[in-house]
């Protein structure tokens, strides 16, 4: 059978933070992940976790195109009692800006698709924020990336397609608002 590339982008809505693990010193706690020329990026294995997060609501739903076979076959298998992995036929790329905006932007301008936010704990019984509590997070501006799936027979787009309607955020925070986004496969 026919595998196929599937383009698709991510629009995003409002401001998102998908982490690098560092942190900017005292500039920020948790700063957004970034390629070499310091423009944003989703990792692909990040991408294929929310996708298979999504393919599990939909398994608790019991809808009938996904059965753990279908799982397996799409996203592979982890055997708790052998230790055994078995990859999956699916292949998620990285998440990122169009090359031509890349261009358009420059690298010298990268700086400016981000802004820090700060949060803090509230002590509710006097109103006031906790001691230690303030921390501040690089996040990204909204904008449009783009990514590929590999690896899906032409009968599984419709699942991929359902699982992309299904994911409305994306990165941390994104509970509290941050990370809106629609996912829209072509």
């Amino acid at each position: 059978m026919e595998q196929e590339k599937i383009n698709y982008t991510i629009h995003f809505y409002t401001d998102w933070h998908a982490g690098s693990g560092l942190s900017a010193g005292a500039e920020a706690d948790a700063v957004v992940i970034k390629d070499a020329d310091g423009f944003p990026y989703i990792p692909g294995k990040t991408l294929k976790g929310l996708f298979v997060n999504a393919f599990k609501d939909f398994q608790l739903l019991k809808e009938k195109d996904f059965s753990d076979d279908t799982h397996k076959a799409l996203f592979g298998d982890f055997d708790k009692e052998t230790g055994v992995t078995s990859p999956g036929s699916l292949f998620f790329s990285n998440a990122s800006l169009p090359q031509e905006e890349k261009i358009a932007i420059g690298s010298d301008h990268a700086e400016f698709l981000y802004r820090t936010v700060a949060s803090t704990a509230i002590d509710s019984s006097k109103g006031v924020a906790k001691n230690t509590s303030l921390r501040t997070t690089e996040v990204c501006i909204p904008l449009v990336l783009e990514a590929y799936i590999q690896g899906a027979k032409a009968s599984e787009k419709g699942v991929l397609v359902q699982l992309a309607k299904y994911i409305r955020s994306l990165g941390a925070n994104r509970n509290r608002g941050l990370g809106r986004c629609s996912i829209k496969l072509s």
